[in-house]
């Protein structure tokens, strides 16, 4: 079936040559080209985990950030109603004051009406009184 001649180690050399020339010129920056590839991808992968990482403490970090300012809006807000209040108290404690002075000034006029009153109908029960006696005694006998 096969003939051993001279056309078999030229053969042989022609192979060879064709793989050493395959390999300079194919195999070899295509090997180059994946191993960079695969290199790529590590590194990226390792810079992703880095990455992540980074992500959740910046996402802890946030999230405290976020309760903290959480927790100073609730004081915050406590704070004012506690100032609210305190000034609707002191509202209502000057309005009480107000009405009570009020009242008092009231009673106070109310009396001197009366007073007043009293004296006007003194007088004029001084005035009626001494007409009926006038009348009843005539007026050379009052005086």
């Amino acid at each position: 079936m096969f003939d051993f001649d001279a056309t078999l180690p030229v053969m042989a050399l022609q192979f060879v040559l064709l793989a050493i020339i395959l390999n300079a010129i194919f195999y070899k920056p295509l090997n180059k080209v994946l191993d960079e590839r695969a290199d790529y991808i590590r590194q990226q992968e390792g810079g992703g985990e880095e990455q992540l990482a980074q992500a959740k403490e910046l996402a802890v970090q946030y999230e405290k950030q976020l309760a903290d300012a959480r927790k100073q809006s609730q004081d915050i807000v406590a704070t004012a109603q506690a100032e609210a209040r305190q000034i609707a108290s002191e509202a209502v404690a000057k309005a009480q004051k107000e009405a009570i002075a009020k009242k008092e000034a009231a009673a106070q006029e109310i009396e001197q009406q009366r007073q007043e009153a009293l004296k006007t109908l003194e007088q004029q029960v001084e005035t009626l009184s001494r007409q009926i006696l006038e009348k009843l005694l005539g007026p050379e006998l009052v005086k």
